[in-house]
């Protein structure tokens, strides 16, 4: 039997687990999963006969090397600050290693010694790094071999809430880490490429510079700049390339409800607010409004944010019950994002018969034989259920593919990577396309670059 160690079994775990479990019998494995906490993974292994649950403490140096020592191959989990100590173990004991984590420098500091024990760190193999990287390069690949050249590149990708369960004016609701909803796009100007011109975007405006398009059969959606689009240009091999921006979707309208919060400065988590235990929501709210001894916080708010009362985006804060004084905020020392994502945790959870939905859009243009094309490709993947998820489907079904191609030797090319090469990306692609995640592609007349039009 052949001997694959999970790290981690929290809720993008699952369809992981699953396909492992599916193929166990044929591929001869046999599945360990650790984790500090096992009665999800009890409850996902169930009474397979090649798996097994065990406690594992990933600061336990002597519990995280003698599980690692017994594997074949490692697949991590865990939170991307944790996977070091993991990755420092998977040398010494000369096992190859896969995270769906974006390459930090301190793992990518190991090349050399992953590339001198003949490994293989695969990194960034989930949705958004991950799928995103597979699909983009099958069709710039393509277009090179056609002897074309990328002259516009977008990448958009956005966990939302499925249209059969989008039932709030907000058409959102949390299908991942909500903190990092709520924090997203601060820590410094998003940075993008324009007709071959380095353009800049600080947080104060991000959401509202917005980009618009349809996707065939599930309507309109908008999305803002990440914070650097220009990441993966050189590994992409788009360092000629005039346009380059990337970003995250979202239901149109969206962004300019939620720059109300931006501007009221509730998304910061720099500093802690005091009394924040005995805080109303409508005292939160008050905290950010100048003081005027008549006027109400409702009253004050749109005064400040010039929001008419008849504005679609005051619909959408009364509905987070934002103003509720019976409320208690109840987190001791918390910053304003934590206050926040408390409040919108209220409405934005998903209930237990709701699906979530991953949605990508890549745009490409290019020049070939004298003519400028262009190329949109798009997916949809609906989740299941609140175990099955979309995210966990195109986070977890990746991550299993690549250890493996790599375990069965289909993969050779050693050293810490990202899944960029026809040897990683065609067989993983491939597959994926038989659990129902793949690309439509569609060629239309080539429209250059429209972000930002509002």
């Amino acid at each position: 039997m052949r001997k694959i160690l999970v790290i981690g079994s929290g809720k993008s775990s699952s369809y992981l687990i699953k396909y492992f479990l599916d193929k166990a019998e044929f591929e001869k494995l046999h599945l360990t999963i650790g984790d500090i906490n096992i009665e999800n993974a009890k409850q996902l292994i169930g009474n397979h006969k090649n798996a097994q649950a065990i406690v594992l403490d990933v600061f336990d140096q002597q519990s995280r090397s003698n599980a690692i020592k017994e594997a074949d191959i490692v697949v991590s989990m865990l939170p991307a600050r944790f996977h070091i100590e993991v990755a420092k173990d998977c040398i010494t004991y000369k096992k190859s290693m896969v995270t769906a984590s974006y390459v930090s420098p301190e793992m990518k500091a190991l090349d050399n010694d992953v590339k001198a024990n003949g490994l293989i760190f695969m990194n960034e193999i989930g949705v958004d790094p991950g799928i995103d990287h597979m699909s983009a390069m099958q069709v710039i690949d393509r277009i090179r071999d056609k002897g074309g050249k990328i002259i516009l590149f977008e990448s958009f990708t956005g966990g939302l809430v499925a249209p059969e369960s989008d039932n709030n004016l907000w058409n959102y609701k949390f299908t991942w880490n909500p903190r990092n909803v709520v924090v997203a796009g601060q820590g410094g100007a998003a940075k993008f490429l324009h007709e071959g011109k380095y353009k800049y975007i600080p947080y104060n405006r991000l959401f509202r510079r917005t980009e618009f398009f349809e996707i065939e059969g599930y309507g309109r959606f908008e999305a803002y700049a990440n914070r650097d689009s220009l990441k993966y240009q050189w590994a992409y091999g788009l360092d000629k390339t005039k346009t380059l921006y990337r970003g995250t979707m979202r239901r149109v309208g969206f962004s300019r409800a939620w720059n109300m919060f931006v501007q009221l400065g509730m998304t910061d988590d720099s500093y802690t607010i005091d009394d924040s235990e005995n805080m109303s929501y409508r005292d939160f709210v008050n905290a950010f409004l100048p003081y005027n001894p008549t006027d109400t916080v409702e009253l004050k708010l749109r005064h400040c944010l010039k929001i008419d009362q008849d504005d679609i985006v005051w619909a959408k804060l009364e509905e987070l019950d934002i103003f509720s004084s019976t409320k208690k905020v109840a987190l001791k020392k918390a910053t304003p994002a934590q206050i926040l994502r408390k409040i919108l945790m209220d409405t934005w959870t998903l209930k237990h018969e709701d699906k979530d939905m991953i949605v990508m859009y890549h745009k490409f243009g290019y020049e070939l034989n004298g003519k400028t094309h262009q190329i949109d490709a798009t997916m949809v993947t609906i989740g299941e259920n609140q175990t099955y998820t979309a995210m966990a489907k195109t986070v977890g079904l990746p991550v299993a593919m690549a250890t493996l191609t790599i375990l069965n030797g289909k993969i050779k090319t050693s050293g810490v990577q990202i899944p960029i090469t026809k040897e990683v990306y065609e067989p993983i692609l491939k597959e994926l396309g038989e659990y129902d995640i793949s690309f439509v592609e569609k060629k239309v007349p080539y429209l250059g670059y429209n972000v930002f039009n509002n």
